[in-house]
Parts: C-alpha cells; structure tokens; sequence
C-alpha cells in the first residue's frame, strides 16, 4: 500500500470555542496527515474536513508557514522514518492557503530527504537535509535554493533557528546528538552529545535553553544554549516525544508517546505535574502563540487533541487525517468557507 500525506487545516475564527479557553481573532492550524496525501481544511466549530487538495509526493512529516501566514510549505520527505531504508525525498511542496491550492514543488535537485523548516528573520526558509548532512536555504520569493549549511552530523532531524538569526541546533537522531551552528559563519560550533537516541527539539521562551528527550530512558536533556552544553537531566515519567515552551516561560509541554499523556514540566521547580489522557501516540506539541491553548497531534488516532493550557485540560479532539504529524501555525486565516 502506498504511503500518502494529507496536509489538514484548521481555522479558527473569532469565536469562542464551547468549554475551551477561546481562539485568537485570526490564526490557522496547519497539519501533516502522512497516511492520506491530500491538504485538508478542517472547521474546528465543526470538528471535521471541509476540503482536500492533493500534494505532490509520498511522504512530508512536517511543515511551516511563511510570516504572513498565507502560504505552506512541506517537504517531502519520503516513504520511511528517519535512518531507515526506503525512498528518498527531494522535492518541497508549496501551497496558497487563501486559495487553497498548490502552487509550485521546489525540486532540491537530489535526494535529500528534507524534513524540518523554518522561516529565519531574513525571510528566508531553512530546512534540514538529512542525506547530504546539511541545512539547505531557500528564497521563498524564487523559490530556488541559494545556501547549504553543514550540521556535521548524519540524520539531522529536526531544527530550531534562534530569533536573532545567528544561531541553529538540529537533532542527530541516531547519532544522539544536537549540533549546534554559527549560521553567519556556516559552521558548526560544537557537537553535544545527549543521549543513544535522540528527537524533537523546542527553546525556551528566551533561548537560553534547548530541550530534547532522551528516546530510551524516561529523561529530559536541557542544552545550555550559550555554552552548548548540556547543563542537566531532567528525570520525566514516561519517554518523552514532542515538547513546546508556554510563551510566559513557565512550563514545557510534553508528549508521553507511549503512555498516551501529555503533561506539563514546571521550569522552575523542574517537577512534573498531573498528566492528561489524550488519544494513542501523541507526537508533536504547537502551543498557540496567545499561551492559552496547546495542539497535539496524534499519529495513531488520526485526532489533534486540543488542551486549555489555563484550565489544565483536554477541550476536544479534533478530527484530522490518517498518522497526523507535523503541526504549525499561521497568524492569517485561510481562506472563508
């Protein structure tokens, strides 16, 4: 059976949502289904898809929407998880969110298996390619790719760009390290090692720390982020998959992927509090950027549970799109139904 994606969106508008802590007056959810291959539009007031648009390739696991938030873009990964055989990816595809459609594929020109992007300050979008050990920089406006910065490491999964655009950390998985880079001098400053396996990254509100969890023992890396070290171990009740920072700087959001929780760590006090049952295999944590709300997105329950960060709880479970993934935010609307 051939493995697919589907790209949801969810818009939320200016209303209240019943029992919840409320949606922003402008914003879009957007998320990667990798089991269908569409983009879908989903009514949150509804819980359901409103429209599909086909992407391109086979798979993309993440994404990220430009500043102004009316266009996508996803990378095609491709058909297998990180540091396993299969196909290989080279292509990025972008999409008009206002239009709802596809617009162009960025071919990388090579198998690169790109996964992770973000946009930098310069407006310029940076995505990890894990095959040739690299960050590759694209001009969103020629879309063609016009910088590749070395990570120095092999399976340069995820990545995290400092506000200030002079610094990035990817995660290594396999080789259970972040490398953290000198973005002006395209270099890498040093490699950390964390752990046997390591995964998702996330800062700290005010980036002097950088989060990711160990994948075999129950514990939480936290990176000094200026002496690229890691500076301590935080002990957590389960393997830890997706983390995200509340914007007040006081709690990390985390998925426990194989308990099925997700549960909140206290950056002051380093304690962990009571955790929040949520469907099977939560991956990836976006806390909306008011720090009122939390998406969660649940691989195996084709669901994005959404948490009211104030009252501590699940409000609802959204519907999304078969091994739902990636999750990001754009702070313009898509366009109305």
């Amino acid at each position: 059976m051939r493995r697919e994606i589907v790209l949801a969106v969810v818009v939320a508008g200016a209303g209240a949502v019943a029992g919840g802590a409320g949606a922003p007056a402008q914003g879009t959810l957007i998320v990667t289904n990798k089991g269908d291959r569409t983009l879908g539009i989903i009514d949150p007031a509804e819980g359901k898809q409103v429209a599909a648009l086909e992407q391109s390739g086979v798979t993309g696991h993440e994404l990220i929407a430009s500043p102004d938030g009316r266009t996508a873009y996803v990378p095609i990964y491709g058909d297998s998880g990180v540091g396993r055989p299969g196909s290989d990816g080279q292509t990025i595809d972008v999409f008009d969110l206002v239009a709802r459609r596809r617009t162009a594929t960025i071919d990388l020109g090579r198998p690169e298996r790109p996964h992770d992007p973000k946009f930098g300050p310069d407006g310029r979008l940076y995505v990890t390619t894990e095959l040739t050990q690299t960050i590759t920089v694209i001009d969103p406006k020629t879309n063609k790719v016009v910088d590749q910065i070395p990570t120095g490491q092999p399976e340069s999964h995820m990545l995290l760009l400092a506000r200030d655009g002079k610094r990035a950390f990817t995660s290594n998985v396999h080789a259970g390290t972040v490398s953290a880079i000198d973005l002006k001098a395209k270099k890498v400053t040093t490699v950390i090692p964390v752990a046997k396996i390591a995964q998702r990254l996330a800062f700290s509100t005010d980036e002097k720390s950088v989060f990711t969890a160990d994948q075999d023992e129950p514990r939480l890396a936290v990176i000094d982020a200026v002496a690229n070290k890691v500076s301590r171990y935080v002990a957590v009740p389960g393997i830890v998959y997706g983390t995200g920072a509340t914007p007040d700087g006081r709690y990390l959001v985390l998925t426990l992927i194989k308990d099925n929780k997700v549960a909140r760590l206290d950056l002051k006090t380093w304690e962990v509090g009571p955790a929040l049952d949520v469907p099977k295999a939560p991956q990836e944590v976006l806390v909306r950027p008011d720090g009122k709300v939390a998406y969660v997105s649940c691989d195996a329950s084709a669901k994005v549970a959404e948490i009211d960060l104030v009252a501590w709880k699940v409000v609802r479970l959204i519907d999304a799109g078969r091994t739902v993934d990636g999750l990001a935010w754009a702070v313009a609307p898509a366009a109305s139904r």
